[in-house]
């Protein structure tokens, strides 16, 4: 039987993350320690604390999700012996999780894992800044018909159909009136929901560009390896 592991994306994140596992497990602990060293931030107490918007914005998101779903994976290790080359047969992660999965399969180190998804999100966010971009979830259309609501929203903005997560769940991106109109749209069209995302950019649609070429440079100057497990791709899954 193929096992996975697979790893979340923005979204996801809410104050006291992780801070149960931090609790309960020295190796859960160390790996916080080590994001918040590489950041030279306490990233750990923003993610037990708060405020929620700041956890938010996604500079420090992305590094916080990332840190949780290591310290899972040391935990694992610790605690039972399961890594990710001795049980899984292949490991994948949803928009910023894929960096988690391949820091998991041994791709990134920890560090600089945590950094360049500081980067990341700086570049992401600077692309857009707070309050002109947005992000929306359709439940009950596929695809294509996502692809017409946001086409018909658009009106001039940007609205793209950007992540095709599941049949009939398509997340829609770009300015956030396009997106707001995109929600009435899509439920006049019969979408069974449509709701925006607690995120503070519009991500996978063409505004992100300019941090896309942030992190062709970024990633240019960091260490890579061989995963230890195949790496399934957005871009391809």
């Amino acid at each position: 039987m193929a096992i996975a592991f697979t790893f979340p994306g923005q979204g996801s994140q809410a104050v006291g993350m992780g801070k149960a596992l931090a609790d309960a497990f020295p190796s859960a602990r160390t790996v916080f320690g080590e994001v918040d060293s590489a950041l030279g931030q306490k990233l750990s107490r923003l993610m037990w604390e708060g405020p929620e918007a700041e956890l938010t914005l996604t500079e420090n998101a992305q590094p916080a999700l990332m840190a949780v779903s290591m310290a899972v994976i040391r935990v694992l290790d610790a605690e039972h012996g399961i890594t990710v080359a001795n049980t899984a047969s292949f490991v994948a992660g949803h928009s910023l999780g894929e960096y988690s999965a391949l820091a998991a399969a041994g791709t990134f180190a920890l560090a600089d894992a945590a950094r360049l998804l500081r980067t990341r999100g700086k570049a992401m966010q600077s692309a857009t800044p707070v309050g002109i971009g947005a992000m929306a979830a359709l439940l009950g259309l596929d695809f294509a018909a996502a692809a017409a609501v946001a086409a018909e929203a658009a009106q001039g903005d940007v609205c793209q159909a950007a992540n095709d997560n599941s049949d009939g769940q398509v997340v829609v991106s770009g300015h956030k009136a396009a997106v707001e109109r995109a929600l009435e749209i899509a439920k006049a069209k019969g979408a069974k929901r449509a709701i925006l995302l607690p995120v503070s950019a519009p991500f996978h649609c063409a505004l992100m560009q300019p941090a896309a070429d942030v992190m062709a440079e970024a990633l240019a100057g960091v260490a890579m390896h061989a995963p230890v497990v195949p790496v399934v791709a957005n871009v391809g899954a």
